[in-house]
C-alpha cells in the first residue's frame, strides 16, 4: 500500500473511489467541485495505491474558523473491497501529519464520534469551535495540530463548495 499525493491522472479513479465508497453522487460531486475552487490544497488530497490501483482518497480544503484559515476534512473514501483493511486509517494518519507539516492549526469535520476520536479529534466544542449548523454539534470534531493556537475559536465555515450540498 503506498499514500501519495493525488496526480492529474488520478481524478477519474477519485471519482470511482467515492462513488463506489457512498450510497449517493454527493462526496464525488463534492470533490469534483472542491478539485475547481480555491479551497483546494494539492499536497492535502491523498491517495492509497495498491497494486497500481488507487483505492481510497482523503482531501483536506481550506476552512476558516472566525475567519482564520483551518482545514476542513472530507470526504475520506475506501473502495468497498478494501475497506476494513487499515486504508482509510493510513489516509487519516497520512493527511494529518501533512497538515502538521505544512504548519496547518486545526482540522475540523464532521463525522463518525466511533471513528475520528482514534486520530485525536474531539468534539469541536471543546476547543468553543462552533458549527454551521447546530445540529451537527453530536458529530462535529476537531483536532489541534502542533501549531494550535487557543485563539482559534469561533464559527467554523467549510469551502464554499459544502454550501451547496
Amino acid at each position: 500500500m503506498l499514500i501519495r499525493r493525488e496526480h492529474a491522472a488520478d481524478v477519474e479513479a477519485i471519482t470511482k473511489v467515492h462513488r463506489a465508497a457512498f450510497p449517493t453522487e454527493m462526496e464525488a460531486t463534492l470533490v469534483t467541485a472542491l478539485r475547481a475552487s480555491t479551497a483546494w490544497l494539492p499536497p492535502l488530497s491523498l491517495v492509497t495505491e495498491k497494486d497500481g490501483e488507487v483505492v481510497g482518497h482523503v482531501v483536506c480544503t481550506r476552512a476558516h474558523i472566525a475567519n482564520k484559515p483551518t482545514l476542513g476534512l472530507g470526504p475520506l473514501g475506501v473502495q468497498p473491497g478494501n475497506q476494513n483493511q487499515g486504508v482509510g486509517t493510513a489516509l487519516m494518519h497520512a493527511v494529518l501529519a501533512a497538515a502538521d507539516a505544512l504548519n496547518e492549526p486545526v482540522v475540523v469535520l464532521l463525522g463518525h464520534t466511533d471513528y475520528y476520536p482514534r486520530f485525536g479529534f474531539r468534539p469541536a466544542s471543546t476547543y468553543d469551535i462552533t458549527p454551521p449548523d447546530p445540529s451537527w454539534a453530536a458529530h462535529f470534531q476537531a483536532r489541534p495540530l502542533s501549531t494550535y493556537d487557543t485563539s482559534i475559536k469561533g464559527a467554523f465555515a467549510y469551502a464554499p463548495p459544502f454550501n451547496d450540498l
